[in-house]
């Protein structure tokens, strides 16, 4: 089935720019909310995903739909992909839901299932897997991302740019792992390290979710793959403090309300990504690295945070792909198979090729 029409369910602000960015890659383009919003040049309703069938009933009239909401809602609106035919694409970095839309995926041979279409997972694993594909051996493939502020403050040094949900899930949940080519589970905020990039110094440890299914496709082929979230130096020891010291593990919803309130969301943000892949290369030992430090960006007049519009980039070049025959139409894809430089190749993908690099 072609994609010329898209439904995106969520319009904060990943979600709008996800809908302004299909728009300029020439889709028709409908969005969906629990609420009433105005978006210039966007088609809106509101809906509740919880009406199961007001909820197909508005995915027949569109070819794919892109799912910006909650983690914990995208399995209503997955399921509701599945039941009309309709392309599916997410951001979630939820491993439950990415479950459950592999199962739907198995069944139904007209459309495509593309889940975990951000950053981390998504933009992270394409960077990895496309600097893995040269390689004649790979000994280890590490993924590093960091959404910061620029000007850092207090002893957390952070803003949440992003869910405060998905952050503390993403530190509290195990960490699936290769170890000696096996999948592990290993604590998350575990085996801390230096990172430097562009001079800035940084602190990485191990958080979940941001490796999608790479575990799964590079078992048995790499001794070493994880994901780290990089924060500025000190934030993990705050971290532990307060989920341990303070007994706040069991406490997710009330320990994002106080972190939200605590470092509200800034304007000048930067995320930094960082993948390195080891090995042996045309017979000799090699590393190659894939460093970036990405800011706020202007898009048609209107100025994105680096983490919205990264994330919302890397969702949009994804559609593009599938749309262009370039990623199967059917079934379901992997980030890791897909091209970094098909993805560049796109009208929304280039914009991460003319933005943030650094000499590495």
């Amino acid at each position: 089935m072609r994609i010329e029409s898209v439904a995106v369910f969520g319009l904060g602000k990943v979600g709008e720019l996800v809908a302004h960015l299909l728009g300029r890659a020439e889709f028709k383009v409908v969005g969906f909310d629990s609420r009433e919003r105005e978006v210039p040049n966007l088609q809106t309703r509101v809906m509740d995903v919880a009406d199961a069938s007001a909820l197909r009933e508005a995915l027949r009239e569109v070819d794919a739909v892109v799912s910006c909401l909650p983690y914990h809602l995208n399995i209503a609106v997955a399921e509701a992909a599945h039941d009309t035919g309709v392309h599916y694409f997410d951001l979630t970095e939820d491993v439950p839901t990415t479950n459950r839309v592999i199962e739907l995926s198995k069944d139904r041979p007209d459309s495509a299932f593309v889940p975990q279409c951000g950053l981390a997972p998504g933009l992270i694993g394409i960077v990895g897997a496309s600097l893995a594909a040269s390689f004649d051996s790979i000994r280890s493939i590490e993924l590093k991302v960091g959404a910061l502020p620029q000007n850092p403050t207090g002893l957390l040094g952070y803003a949440f740019n992003w869910s405060a949900e998905g952050v503390v899930n993403e530190y509290l949940n195990d960490c699936e792992v290769l170890r000696s080519g096996e999948r592990r589970f290993v604590p998350a905020m575990t085996e801390k390290e230096r990172v430097v990039i562009g001079g800035i110094e940084l602190e990485a440890a191990l958080t979940s979710g941001g490796l999608g299914t790479m575990c799964q496709s590079y078992e048995g082929r790499v001794q070493r793959l994880d994901y780290k979230t990089m924060r500025y130096p000190g934030h993990f020891r705050q971290m532990h403090f307060l989920f341990e010291e303070l007994n706040l593990r069991d406490e997710r919803e009330l320990v994002g309300r106080i972190l939200v309130d605590a470092k509200p969301p800034v304007n000048d943000d930067v995320v930094y990504l960082h993948a390195a892949v080891e090995g042996i290369h045309t017979g000799q030992p090699f590393r190659r690295n894939h460093v970036r430090a990405y800011r706020p960006l202007d898009i048609d007049g209107q100025t994105w945070r680096a983490i919205s519009w990264t994330t919302a980039a890397s969702a949009v070049a994804v559609v593009e792909l599938v749309a262009a025959g370039k990623l199967p139409s059917q079934g379901f894809v992997r980030q890791e198979d897909i091209s970094l430089d098909d993805l560049l190749a796109t009208r929304s993908g280039s914009l991460f090729d003319t933005h943030g690099k650094i000499d590495a």
